[in-house]
């Protein structure tokens, strides 16, 4: 009986312990408005940007939907995630939870947005090679935006 009563209460304190966290998340690079749009520019495939934060409820909702895409357009089209003003454990907590497993750069002052033309959380910009935005979509994106936008992209000449 002694035993029995052991177990349960491993079994319980097990199920209330916290979450663990994502194995060694790696610090997210700054860069300037600048150098991220000198990288659209230079890119060779179309580019997903996705602008979110970890504080942002609509861009937790659609992380999985972004994750599914990356993978299934891996090789065709690159992701790239733009975490504004967070802060950097926060971010990396973010991208572990979801398994976001594209780059992504931090934005502490919103600077990559307001050059790219968008305020808020979540956008998500669909760039061609070369770096012209194709379309913009503010906002959370759904399953059926996502894919045509990229689809718009990869059908660009």
């Amino acid at each position: 009986m002694k035993y029995f009563i052991l177990l349960i209460l491993l079994v319980v304190l097990t199920a209330c312990a916290p979450p663990a966290s994502p194995a060694s998340p790696v610090a997210i690079p700054e860069v300037t408005a600048a150098e991220f749009l000198e990288t659209l520019k230079t890119s060779d495939l179309p580019i997903v940007v996705n602008v979110w934060a970890s504080w942002c409820l609509p861009c937790r909702a659609e992380a999985p939907l972004l994750r599914e895409a990356a993978i299934q357009y891996a090789g065709a089209v690159t992701f790239l995630g733009v975490d504004i003003q967070d802060r950097p454990e926060d971010a990396a907590a973010f991208i572990g939870e979801f398994r976001l497993d594209f780059d992504h750069v931090a934005d502490p002052n919103r600077a990559i947005p307001a050059a790219l033309g968008g305020v808020g959380v979540p956008i998500t910009y669909f760039v061609a090679p070369g770096g012209k935005i194709i379309s913009t979509h503010v906002g959370i994106i759904d399953e059926r935006t996502l894919v045509s936008g990229i689809d718009d992209l990869v059908r660009q000449p």
